[in-house]
């Protein structure tokens, strides 16, 4: 994707912060992914001029069912805001009385069935909704299967609203054709988390095609959208809940019109729900469809390429300065660098060394318990290449006492 070039005189330094260099991937932490020039110029042709929200978000939906060859989408502000969405749709349909008292769901079928190997941090947002989550199987087992199909038709009570399913592979799980089949034999839809989900497109298409009825997807990491977003995709009828609990509903009934432009028979709005702190400005939707409709040109073998090179030569620089309390691992198809050191501490060290130098650089270190570190190149410029060279080897210098 074609880049904007840093400025020296750039907001962040009229602030008084220090930008950084991120070898950390598409780190929301760090703000996301880099936007190319197209996406930036659409945010700012939609910051300067309006247009009603409801219509944008009916056109995103349109390049959603393009890109997801699902039947719906819409817009929120990130992957985790979409799976709220989701939960809540799932668990009132279209009964506006229903969304009317989310999070409380008394009379509602508000469980959710889901591994227990795919708790994680992030399924937060299913609960932000209101709903309980239900787990089966175990995390390992001696015959290493962790779970079975009695175990997750057991836990289907007639509560359940929504099964859920994590995008990554993971062990401890049934494979994802039986979970929905199972699901789909006992009428419940599948929402599935797919932020870790990469481009190209047909990656994402997987999901729908596999039988997901609703993926909650970022925005702003592989399609290359601002970071404060996320789309959900899926049944028309499940995004058009989610939708009605999202969309702004300070509106008279006599000139309310229903998301995607058509009538549904609704005379009366819902009242704004519990997704009105999940929306997204005009500037946001608009990167993202400008994002979506580029991800249908990008040449995704170039990208990877660039990334394998800039990889490779870290490893060969590392590999040269005979570290030998350091192994080095390439990780293709990542594309990323992978560090294992002596100690936790010798790798908690070099992520300090480089993020408290100048150029600061920041790294992915979530394994710094296992004494690893890695380096994503997915948003380095080539500018940057040589002065993160030159701070990785100087960081773990000084990390190991070399």
């Amino acid at each position: 994707m074609t880049q904007m070039p840093i400025r020296e005189d750039d907001f962040y330094a009229s602030m008084g912060l220090r930008p950084v260099i991120n070898a950390a991937g598409h780190a929301s932490r760090l703000g996301g992914t880099r936007l190319a020039k197209p996406v930036i110029d659409a945010m700012v042709d939609a910051s300067q001029r309006f247009v009603p929200i409801a219509e944008m978000q009916a056109r995103a939906s349109e390049l959603i069912v393009e890109f997801m060859g699902a039947e719906a989408g819409c817009v929120a502000s990130g992957a985790d805001a979409c799976l709220t969405l989701a939960a809540a749709a799932c668990m009132t349909g279209d009964n506006r009385a229903a969304m009317d008292q989310l999070p409380e769901t008394t009379g509602l079928k508000n469980e959710i069935v889901m591994h227990r190997a795919h708790r994680m941090s992030y399924d937060h947002a299913l609960r932000l909704s209101g709903a309980r989550l239900v787990e089966f199987g175990y995390l390992t087992t001696s015959s290493g299967a962790g779970a079975y199909r009695w175990q997750m038709e057991a836990a289907i009570t007639e509560r359940t609203a929504a099964c859920f399913y994590v995008g990554i592979p993971m062990d401890s799980t049934l494979d994802f054709k039986t979970f929905v089949e199972i699901s789909h034999s006992r009428g419940l839809p599948v929402i599935v988390d797919g932020a870790p989900t990469q481009v190209p497109a047909e990656n994402f298409k997987r999901w729908i095609d596999m039988g997901a009825d609703l993926v909650a997807c970022a925005g702003g990491k592989f399609i290359g959208g601002p970071a404060a977003t996320g789309f959900l995709a899926g049944r028309r009828d499940l995004v058009r809940a989610a939708a009605l609990q999202q969309q702004d509903a300070f509106v008279h009934p006599e000139v309310y019109s229903e998301p995607f432009g058509l009538d549904e028979g609704q005379s009366e709005p819902p009242h704004n729900g519990i997704g009105r702190v999940l929306k997204v400005g005009r500037e946001e939707l608009a990167g993202l469809m400008a994002a979506l409709q580029l991800c249908a040109s990008r040449d995704y073998a170039a990208e990877r390429q660039q990334r394998i090179a800039l990889s490779q030569r870290l490893s060969q620089a590392i590999k040269q300065r005979n570290f030998d309390s350091v192994t080095v691992k390439d990780d293709d198809p990542v594309n990323a660098v992978t560090l294992i050191f002596g100690t936790p501490q010798h790798a908690a060290r070099v992520v300090r060394e480089l993020q408290d130098g100048a150029p600061r650089v920041f790294v992915l270190n979530a394994r710094i318990s296992q004494r690893e570190i890695m380096i994503l190149p997915h948003c380095v410029l080539s500018e940057e290449v040589t002065p993160l060279e030159r701070r990785l080897l100087d960081s773990i210098a000084v990390a190991v006492g070399t």
